[in-house]
C-alpha cells in the first residue's frame, strides 16, 4: 500500500479497482483526481477540434472571401481530422501510460490554438491556409479517444458507466463553452498590441446575449489566442497530477527514457494519422485545394482503411506487439455493432454541433422567395434573423450536461434499453427537423419556424447525450478491462466522422435548396440501428442480453 501512495504522482504498478478494500482505502481518491485533471483537459480538446463551427459564422460575417460552401469544407476538415487522429488515440493509453499521453495531447492543442490565431488575421491568405489550420484543430478530436480509454482503467466495472458520463459528458462542455467564449472573447482586445488588430463587422453577428452590429470591432483572432489561458496551466496539471498505470502499460516507468519514448510513440503515431487524412482530402476536395475525384462515402473508407495500414506497417518494438494485440477487436462482431450504436449517439452530437451554427445563419439569415419568371428561389438578407451565436450553444449545452444522468441510468437499467429508447426518439425528431428546415427554406419569414426548428434540436441533442451514457454502459458490460478501452477509442474515433458527414450532407443539401433530406436520411440510419440494437442486445435470444 504504501508503495502506492509512494507512486501516485507518476506511475502506480499496484492497481485493483475491484478489489472493494483497495478501492476505498486507496484507488477512489486516485482515480477521482485523474479524473477531474482528465474533464478539463478533454473540455479545451474538443473547444479546439469545435472551434471552426463558430470561427466560418464570423469568417461569413467579417466578409472573408469565401463562399458558403468553402467555410463548410473548414469545419468539416476539422470534424474528419479528428475524428481520423481517434484512430491512434484508441490505442495510445497501452502504448504510452494514461499521464504520458494525456499531458502531451493538451500540451499539442497549443499549437493549432496559435496558428489559428494567426491566420485569422490575415482576410487575404489562401484558403488552404485555413483548411491547414482545420485539419491541425483535429488533435483536439482525437483527444477523446485517449481520455476515455484511459479513465476507464481507472474505475471498477460497476462505476464505470457514471464515470466515463462524467469524463465525456463534462468534456463534451467543451462545445458549449466555444461556442460561448468565443462570440465574447472576440469583442475585446484580450492580449493588446500582442493580439494583433481588430477587423470591422460587414454583418450583424451576435453572442449568447444577443445581437451584435455590424461595423462593430471585432478580434477573431481571439478565437484561437484565447485557448492559451488554459491550455499552458492545464497542461501543468495534467504532468504533476495524473498517473501512469503499469498493469494497463507493462513497459511504462518513471524513468526520463521511458517518458521520451512514450512521447516518441504518440508523437508518431498521431503524425502517421495526419498523412492518410491529408492525402485523403485531397483526393476529396474540389480544385483548387484538392483533386476532387473522391466523394465523401469514398475518402472516409479510404482514409479509416490507409490509418489502420499505416499503424500497423510503421509500428516498432513493443509498440508493433502492442498494436497487434489491440488489433483483436476487429474479430469481435460486438466492436462493429457498436461502433453503429456510438455514430447514433456521439456521431449525431459532434456532427450537429459542428453544423448547426452555420445551418442556422444560412437557413434562417435570408428570406427565401420563388421567382416565377426564373423559376427559382432568391435569397435576401433577412432583416430579421436570429443570430446563430446566441442560439447555437443551447443544443450542445443540453446533450452534454444530460450525458452523466444517461450513464447513471445505464448502470441501474441497463445500457441497451437506455439505447433503443433514445433511438426511437431521434427517429421521430430528426424527421420533424427535416419538415421544418423545408418550411423554413421556402418562406419570406422564415424566423416563424426557428423556434420550433431549435426545441425539435434540442430533443435530438438531449437524446444523443443520454445515448452516449448508455452506449458506454453496454461497450463495459460486453468487453473485458483490457478489451473495453481499445473499443471506446475505436467506436468513438469511427463516430466522430459524423463532424465530417453533417456538415458535408446539411451543406450539400442546402446548397441544393432541399435542406430537409439531410435530416430524412439520418431518420432512417437512426431506425436502422434501433433494429440492430434490438437484435444484438435486447430480444429474447440476443447474443448479450443488456438487459
Amino acid at each position: 500500500m504504501n508503495n502506492t501512495t509512494k507512486e501516485s504522482g507518476a506511475t502506480i504498478t499496484d492497481w485493483r479497482p475491484e478489489d472493494e478494500k483497495f478501492w476505498e482505502s486507496t484507488g477512489k481518491k486516485i482515480a477521482y483526481r485523474n479524473l477531474w485533471i482528465s474533464v478539463p483537459a478533454l473540455l479545451c480538446g474538443f473547444a479546439i477540434w469545435g472551434m471552426w463551427g463558430i470561427i466560418t459564422v464570423q469568417m461569413l460575417n467579417l466578409g472573408f472571401p469565401f463562399t458558403q460552401a468553402e467555410l463548410f469544407t473548414l469545419t468539416a476538415i476539422a470534424g474528419l481530422a479528428g475524428a481520423t487522429m481517434r484512430i491512434p488515440a484508441s490505442f495510445l493509453i497501452r502504448l504510452a501510460g494514461g499521464r504520458n499521453t494525456i499531458f502531451l495531447t493538451t500540451a499539442m492543442l497549443l499549437a493549432p490554438a496559435i496558428g489559428t490565431g494567426i491566420a485569422l488575421q490575415h482576410k487575404d491568405w489562401p484558403l488552404w491556409a485555413f483548411q491547414l489550420m482545420a485539419l491541425w484543430s483535429g488533435v483536439g478530436g482525437g483527444n477523446f479517444a485517449s481520455s476515455m480509454s484511459n479513465i476507464g482503467t481507472f474505475f471498477p466495472k460497476r462505476l464505470q458507466g457514471t464515470a466515463l458520463g462524467l469524463n465525456a459528458g463534462l468534456g463534451n462542455f467543451g462545445v458549449t463553452t466555444m461556442q460561448v467564449v468565443i462570440p465574447l472573447v472576440m469583442t475585446v482586445s484580450i492580449f493588446g498590441a500582442i493580439g494583433g488588430e481588430s477587423m470591422t463587422l460587414v454583418k450583424d453577428s451576435g453572442w449568447i446575449l444577443g445581437k451584435i452590429a455590424a461595423g462593430t470591432p471585432t478580434f477573431i483572432q481571439n478565437a484561437g489566442f484565447a485557448w492559451l489561458l488554459s491550455l499552458v496551466p492545464l497542461s501543468i496539471l495534467c504532468w504533476f497530477g495524473m498517473n501512469n498505470l503499469k498493469t494497463v502499460t507493462p513497459g511504462v516507468d518513471n524513468s526520463l527514457g521511458s517518458t521520451i519514448s512514450a512521447f516518441i510513440k504518440i508523437v508518431w503515431l498521431y503524425t502517421l494519422s495526419f498523412l492518410p487524412a491529408g492525402v485523403g482530402l485531397y483526393l476529396y476536395l474540389p480544385a483548387p485545394t484538392g483533386l476532387g475525384v473522391l466523394n465523401m462515402w469514398l475518402a472516409m473508407p479510404l482514409i479509416i482503411i490507409s490509418t489502420l495500414l499505416v499503424m500497423k506497417l510503421t509500428a516498432f518494438g513493443t509498440m508493433k506487439e502492442n498494436i497487434d494485440k489491440q488489433f483483436a477487436i476487429f474479430k469481435d462482431k460486438h466492436t462493429w455493432s457498436m461502433t453503429a450504436l456510438y455514430i447514433v449517439t456521439f456521431g449525431s452530437f459532434i456532427g450537429f454541433s459542428m453544423a448547426l451554427p452555420l445551418s442556422i445563419t444560412v437557413i434562417f439569415g435570408s428570406t427565401h422567395i420563388f421567382d416565377v419568371a426564373t423559376n427559382a428561389w432568391v435569397h435576401a438578407k433577412n432583416p430579421n434573423a436570429p443570430s446563430a451565436l446566441t442560439y447555437a450553444w443551447i443544443g450542445p449545452f443540453v446533450g452534454a450536461a444530460v450525458r452523466p444522468i444517461g450513464g447513471w441510468i445505464s448502470d441501474k437499467v441497463g445500457g441497451s434499453i437506455v439505447t433503443q429508447i433514445i433511438s426511437a426518439v431521434m427517429v421521430v425528431a430528426s424527421g420533424a427537423v427535416g419538415y421544418i428546415m423545408l418550411q423554413a427554406y421556402q418562406s419570406a419569414t422564415p424566423e416563424q419556424y426557428f423556434m420550433t426548428f431549435m426545441v425539435l434540436f434540442v430533443v435530438l441533442f438531449t437524446a444523443t447525450g443520454i445515448g452516449n451514457g448508455s452506449t458506454f454502459r453496454t461497450i463495459a458490460v460486453i468487453f473485458d478491462r483490457q478489451q473495453a478501452g481499445p473499443v471506446l477509442g475505436w467506436t468513438s474515433a469511427i463516430a466522430a466522422y459524423g463532424a465530417f458527414v453533417a456538415p458535408v450532407v446539411i451543406g450539400a443539401q442546402i446548397k441544393a435548396g432541399t435542406p430537409q433530406y439531410a435530416m430524412y436520411g439520418f431518420a432512417v440510419f437512426y431506425a436502422l440501428c434501433l433494429v440492430l440494437n434490438w437484435w444484438f442486445y435486447l430480444r429474447k435470444n440476443a447474443y448479450v442480453k443488456n438487459p
